[in-house]
């Protein structure tokens, strides 16, 4: 009985592991913004990113709420289900930073596109230009936790200052998988805005 058991959950973990690989390898087909690596000292980077455009919505509220309560209306624009128009190809990845009026989550805009060729927005989705910027961030895997986001932004915090950067806007919140990937196969970062050299 004991062997049996063993190999049952043995096989399940086998076929978690597998499909989490397989969730983690479908993921790497969705595009990313490109980006020039400037400096990179462990789990930290220093990047150069082009000019892009964004899907935004504003939510109040805690953290993660937000970001679900932001992804339909997001949803809604790229799949075209609240709008006239084409779809629009899904990007990794999601983004929120917290400001004045609350959460601003974010699905960045395939590389090309310009707010003169992108379908109209309903609802209270928005696109906004986002200028040439400089970016330190730091990577991490693991489940989404307020404590886990915290303690690599205030990791990212230390590492800036201590490089002589002066950080020149919010820290930002970056998710790369759908909740599906297991948490161990995530990869997640937290950035912010420096000054050029």
């Amino acid at each position: 009985m004991g062997k049996v058991l063993f190999a049952a959950v043995a096989g399940v973990a086998v076929v978690a592991v597998v499909g989490g690989a397989r969730v983690w390898a479908a993921s790497q087909d969705v595009e990313e913004p490109n980006f020039t690596l400037e400096a990179a000292q462990g789990k930290f980077e220093l990047r150069q990113y082009p000019a892009m455009v964004a899907a935004q919505v504003a939510r109040q509220g805690k953290r993660g709420a937000a970001v679900r309560q932001a992804f339909g209306p997001l949803a809604g624009y790229i799949f075209a289900k609240d709008r006239a128009g084409e779809k629009i190809a899904m990007t990794a990845p999601v983004t929120k930073e917290q400001r004045a009026q609350g959460w601003i989550v974010s699905f960045i805009m395939p590389q090309g596109r310009t707010l003169a060729d992108l379908p109209v927005p309903s609802g209270d989705v928005t696109l906004v230009d986002i200028p040439p910027r400089r970016m330190a961030a730091i990577k991490f895997s693991g489940r989404w936790t307020d404590a886990r986001f915290d303690e690599h932004a205030r990791a990212l915090t230390d590492w800036v200052q201590a490089q002589g950067l002066t950080m020149v806007g919010e820290v930002e919140f970056a998710y790369y998988n759908d909740p599906f990937t297991p948490a161990f196969l995530r990869r997640n970062e937290v950035m912010v805005e420096v000054a050029p050299r």
